[in-house]
C-alpha cells in the first residue's frame, strides 16, 4: 500500500481527535464527539495495518478481535461508578505498551547496528542480500529497520534518547496507575491486596524520588555511552518505583486530579512510542493526550487550591498544625420532614457527589427534579470541577438519566445564588461543601473553592452514616443549625421522596 495513502488516512484521523476531544467539552456535543474518536481510531487502525509495514496478517487480525472483545466486555459490564477505576488501568496498559516498544526498539537497534556494521549508515538504500533480508525481517516494525539503517550516529543517539525516555515515562505511568487504580477501586479492586486511600510514603519519600529520579538520569548517560541494554533495565525498575511511589504519597481526596494526570503521563508515553516507531499519527495523538490531561489537572489543581507540581511530585506541602474542633451534633431528618420543606421551597439546588453515583441514584434524582419542577419550582444542579472521582463524573451521570443540560450550573455560575436558595439537597458529598476549606487553615482542604450550601436557607444531607467519607475529613457542615441529615442509601432515601412530593 502507498505510503501516501497512509499519511493522508493518519492527517484524517488527527482531524477526526481534535474534533472529538473539542466535543467532549460540552454535554450536547459529547455523543457525536465519541462517534469522531470511534471514527478516527478505525481508521488508524485500518491504515496501520495495510500501511507500510504491513505483515503478520494472522496475529495482527486475532490481536485486534482479543482487544475488541476485552474492551467489548468492559464496556457492557462495568458500572458508571467503576469508570474512574477503568480509565486508571486503562492508563497502565499504555505505559506498559510503552515500556516493552522502547525494549523493542533498543533490541532492533542493537541488531541493525550488527547488520551495517563496518558500512556506511548514510547510504539511501540497503545493499546485498543479507542487508534485503534484514529490512524484510524489520517490515512489521512500521520499516523500522529501513528507518535505523539510514540514520546516522547522532540520529541514532537521538532515537536512543527518545525510547529511553518512552520506557522511563511508560513505567512511571504503569505502577502509578495500577496504585491509582487500587485506590479508587478499594474492596472491590481485582488486584490480590487492597490499597489504602490515605497518603503513604516511605521513610525519606521525597528524597527516596529524587534519587531514583537522578540516578534514572545517569543510566540514560551510560546508555548513550554504550554501556549496553542493562541500564534501561535498571531504568524502567527504578521508573517503576517511582511512579509506585508518587501514586502512594497522594490521598484520596487529591485523587480525581492523579487521574488526570496519570492520563497525561500515558499521551506523553504514547509519543515517545510514535517517536521510536517514526509514527506521525502515535505523536500527534500522544502529543493530544499529553497536553490536554495536563491542562485539565491544572484547572483542577486551581479548583483544589492545590500546587499543580506539589500534587505530581507526590503530596508536597499540606496542613501544618491541629484542624479546628468542631462541636455540636448531626440532626437526622426523614422522608416526610424533606417532602415537607421541598414541597413549600421555591427554589432548590442539588448538589451531586460520589455517593449518588454509587448507589446509582441518578434515575431517581432525575425523576424527583421533574416532580418539583412541574410544580413550577426552580430546581438546578450544582457541579464541582471535581466531583466525583473522575472529571465531569457528575455531568455524565446526570446526562444519562436525560437531566436537561441548562439546569446543570457549575460552581462559578451558582456559588452566588446559594443565599437565596430556599433549599439544597446534597446527594453524598463530602469535601466540595466542606465549610473548613474557608474557615480552618489547618484543614487538608485549606483554600479549596467549595460550594457554599451552608449559606442556603436549609440543607439536607443525603448520606450513608455518620463517617468521614472517602477522604476521611471532617465536614462542619453536618453539624450547622440550618442542616439536617438524611441518612441512608441516597437511591433508597430519594425514592422515599417521590410520592410525597404533591
Amino acid at each position: 500500500m502507498d505510503f501516501g495513502f497512509t499519511v493522508a488516512s493518519y492527517a484524517v484521523a488527527g482531524v477526526l481527535f481534535i474534533l472529538s476531544l473539542g466535543g467532549l467539552s460540552g454535554q450536547e456535543s459529547a455523543k457525536r464527539a465519541v462517534w469522531y474518536g470511534i471514527a478516527g481510531m478505525a481508521i488508524a487502525v485500518v491504515a496501520t495495518m495495510i500501511g507500510p509495514g504491513q505483515g503478520l496478517w494472522l496475529l495482527s487480525i486475532i490481536l485486534v478481535v482479543c482487544g475488541a472483545a476485552v474492551g467489548y466486555q468492559l464496556a457492557t459490564r462495568v458500572q458508571m461508578t467503576q469508570m474512574p477505576e477503568l480509565v486508571a488501568i486503562m492508563h497502565s496498559l499504555v505505559g506498559l505498551a510503552a515500556v516493552f516498544v522502547g525494549f523493542n526498539a533498543h533490541i532492533e537497534i542493537e541488531r541493525i547496528a550488527a547488520e551495517f556494521a563496518g558500512a556506511d549508515l548514510d547510504f539511501p538504500q540497503p545493499a546485498g542480500p543479507l542487508s534485503e533480508a534484514a529490512y524484510a525481517l524489520l517490515g512489521t516494525l512500521s520499516n523500522f529497520g529501513a528507518l535505523v539503517g539510514k540514520k546516522t550516529g547522532v540520529e541514532i543517539g537521538i532515537l536512543q534518547i527518545e525510547l529511553a525516555l518512552g520506557i522511563w515515562i511508560g513505567a512511571v505511568t504503569f505502577t502509578g496507575s495500577v496504585v491509582a487504580y487500587g485506590k479508587l477501586s478499594g474492596n472491590s479492586t481485582m488486584l490480590p491486596f487492597r490499597i489504602d486511600t490515605s497518603a503513604r510514603q516511605l521513610p525519606g519519600g521525597h528524597m527516596l524520588n529524587a534519587a531514583a529520579a537522578a540516578l534514572s538520569a545517569i543510566l540514560l548517560i551510560m546508555y548513550l555511552g554504550g554501556a549496553g541494554g542493562w541500564t534501561l533495565i535498571l531504568l524502567a525498575i527504578l521508573a517503576f518505583f517511582i511512579g509506585y511511589h508518587l501514586i502512594m504519597g497522594i490521598g484520596g481526596a487529591d485523587m480525581p486530579v492523579v487521574v488526570s494526570m496519570l492520563n497525561s503521563y500515558s499521551g506523553w508515553a504514547a509519543a515517545a512510542i510514535g517517536f521510536s516507531l517514526s509514527n506521525d499519527l502515535l505523536i500527534m495523538v500522544g502529543a493530544l493526550v499529553g497536553s490536554s490531561g495536563a491542562i485539565l489537572s491544572y484547572i483542577m489543581c486551581k479548583a483544589m487550591n492545590r500546587s499543580f507540581v506539589s500534587v505530581i511530585l507526590g503530596g508536597f506541602g499540606g496542613a501544618s498544625g491541629p484542624v479546628a474542633r468542631i462541636e455540636g451534633e448531626q440532626v437526622a431528618i426523614d422522608a416526610d420532614g424533606v417532602a415537607a420543606v421541598l414541597n413549600e421551597a421555591d427554589s432548590i439546588i442539588i448538589v451531586p457527589g460520589y455517593g449518588m453515583a454509587v448507589a446509582q441514584a441518578q434515575q431517581s434524582v432525575s425523576e424527583l427534579t421533574r416532580k418539583l419542577r412541574a410544580q413550577g419550582k426552580e430546581v438546578r444542579f450544582a457541579i464541582h470541577p471535581v466531583a466525583g472521582r473522575l472529571p465531569g463524573h457528575m455531568n455524565v451521570l446526570l446526562a444519562e438519566a436525560r437531566v436537561p443540560y441548562d439546569i446543570v450550573l457549575e460552581m462559578e455560575e451558582i456559588n452566588n445564588d446559594f443565599p437565596k436558595t430556599d433549599a439544597v439537597i446534597v446527594i453524598g458529598s463530602n469535601d466540595i461543601v466542606n465549610p473548613a476549606a474557608q474557615d480552618d487553615p489547618n484543614s487538608p482542604i485549606a483554600g479549596m473553592p467549595v460550594l457554599e450550601v451552608w449559606k442556603a436557607r436549609q440543607v439536607f444531607v443525603s448520606k450513608r452514616g455518620q463517617g468521614t467519607g472517602y477522604s476521611g475529613i471532617e465536614n462542619p457542615l453536618f453539624f450547622k443549625e440550618n442542616t439536617r441529615m438524611f441518612y441512608g442509601d441516597a437511591k433508597i432515601s430519594i425514592d422515599s421522596l417521590l410520592p410525597k412530593i404533591d
